[in-house]
């Protein structure tokens, strides 16, 4: 069955006001990233439109190095280990979620055809751990000086 949102009918206005209020960009885990990339000297950008592709945007980017990073949450992006599919309105969810997996590995494709390394985390990994991966990533996309 094809998935068609006008089809979608919240449980209750409850649980539609609940997800209303959810964060897409600025989440907890990645302002603490960024924190700590920030402290360590390293300069980005946050939120920036992913090139050829409307109303999708990358987390954390370092243009010059070309290097992508999304901080994917649990619920939404389908984490192995932490994801759960709501009991009401499931086969929506279960859709929509889909749905949500479907254009992380497009983006990721799309990003990485076009010559971008694409770092692709979940919100409970350690932000210590994140912000090492990426300074690692980024120091060996960096243009070398010409020393």
């Amino acid at each position: 069955m094809p998935f068609v949102p006008d089809a979608a009918v919240p449980s209750s206005a409850a649980v539609s006001a609940r997800m209303s209020r959810q964060s897409s960009r600025d989440t907890a885990p990645e302002v603490a990233v960024r924190r700590l990339l920030h402290a360590a000297g390293m300069r980005y950008r946050v939120n920036v439109p992913v090139p050829g592709i409307p109303r999708r945007t990358i987390d954390i980017v370092f243009p010059r190095a070309k290097v992508a990073i999304f901080m994917d949450g649990c619920f939404w992006h389908g984490c192995p280990m932490h994801a759960t599919r709501p009991k009401a309105n499931a086969e929506w969810w279960r859709a929509k979620l889909d749905k949500n997996m479907a254009r992380d590995i497009e983006t990721t494709e799309h990003l990485s055809a076009a010559g971008w390394t694409v770092l692709r985390f979940w919100e409970h990994e350690p932000v210590e751990s994140v912000a090492r991966r990426i300074a690692a990533a980024t120091a060996v996309q960096r243009p070398q000086d010409g020393s």
